[in-house]
């Protein structure tokens, strides 16, 4: 289909770079009263991906719900990518997606025409995914917005959450890192269309595969790194566990052309945001200041962060490599002795 409207224009932010920051979510949560339940095994108190609750001693439900404004002008793309996005939290809890339910705002004078085909794009991505979608629910706004609830399985033994990482575990992360610079870049026409087209693949390609590979193994802690950037992900995962994280900056796969955007200082609002929240916890060493840049920026559907078991590490980081877009090993876990949360080397 022809695509006359560029979505990305009828939008402020792109993606996850619309995400409230960590540090203003907080603010806002502080004080709401959370009510307890023994068969709540994950809630909204801890920062995590998504909610899980036990039904049974075999089965639990892992819910979500994740949805921005456009990230790509073509509408099936966008669609495809906001459904890529949502789903991936309930692989970072180690489940499998079962139901969805579209969640979107549209223009009141958006040709159907773009309204299908940006569903059409989330349907195709649900459907590769193994799960369904059942309903939704739509509403009139100048701004232009999509995603999904997502209802997935996990059993209640085997849940992963960002808070379990233990001293002497392997960090693993599983797609290149750049994606909010490059999307920025794309709405100011200055990325061309061969960098702009290997995102949208990355940003495309589910968590699938890295899910049904680690779960295999001993894996402690799991997070999908998105709107907060793999620092503002890392910090959660290491105040939640109470550690430290040492980041191998050299072995992160960082995409060399949003390293040249960071560095003429074309970066997302998102970023700024994540640095203001995370910086207080990292100890940034002697590394590029564009390099840092990187690792605060938002990412759309980035890849699975994972602290794996120093001796089943290198077997997952193996079957990784044929599954995954990129698989890194970029880090350690160790006991925390006060200080910073991060160390870059």
């Amino acid at each position: 289909m022809r695509n006359e409207i560029k979505l990305t224009k009828l939008a402020n932010c792109a993606g996850c770079g619309a995400k409230v920051g960590a540090g203003v979510l907080s603010q806002l949560l502080e004080g709401i009263r959370v009510h307890s339940d023994p068969n709540l095994l994950v809630g909204f108190d801890k920062s995590d991906d998504a909610s899980v609750y036990r039904i049974s001693d075999d089965l639990a439900l892992v819910q979500t719900v994740d949805f921005f404004p456009p990230i790509a002008d073509d509408p099936y793309t966008f669609g495809a990518i906001a459904a890529t996005n949502a789903l991936s939290d309930v692989y970072a809890m180690g489940g499998e997606p079962k139901l969805a339910l579209n969640i979107m705002a549209v223009p009141a004078d958006m040709p159907k025409a773009v309204v299908h085909e940006i569903l059409r794009g989330g349907y195709d991505k649900v459907y590769e995914a193994g799960a369904l979608i059942t309903g939704g629910h739509s509403i009139l706004d100048p701004e232009p917005k999509y995603g999904l609830a997502v209802t997935g399985f996990v059993h209640p033994d085997k849940v992963l959450t960002n808070s379990g990482a233990k001293p002497g575990d392997v960090l693993l992360f599983t797609k290149p890192i750049g994606i909010g610079i490059l999307t920025t870049a794309a709405k100011a026409e200055l990325a061309d269309e061969a960098t702009m087209a290997k995102a949208t693949k990355l940003m495309m390609t589910l968590n699938k595969a890295a899910r049904d590979a680690m779960v295999k193994y001993r894996v402690h802690a799991c997070t999908d790194v998105t709107g907060f950037g793999l620092l503002g992900h890392t910090c959660e995962m290491a105040t939640g566990s109470d550690v430290q994280v040492i980041l191998r900056v050299d072995d992160m796969d960082l995409i060399p052309e949003s390293l040249e955007f960071a560095r003429m200082g074309l970066l997302p609002e998102g970023m700024y945001r994540n640095r203001q929240f995370a910086e207080k916890y990292v100890d940034d060493g002697d590394v590029e200041l564009a390099v840092q840049d990187m690792l605060y920026d938002p990412q759309t559907s980035g890849g699975l962060l994972m602290a794996v078991d120093a001796a089943d590490a290198p077997a997952l980081f193996e079957e990784l490599k044929a599954c995954v877009p990129s698989a890194q090993c970029i880090g350690t876990v160790e006991a925390y002795e006060g200080g910073a949360r991060i160390y870059l080397k």
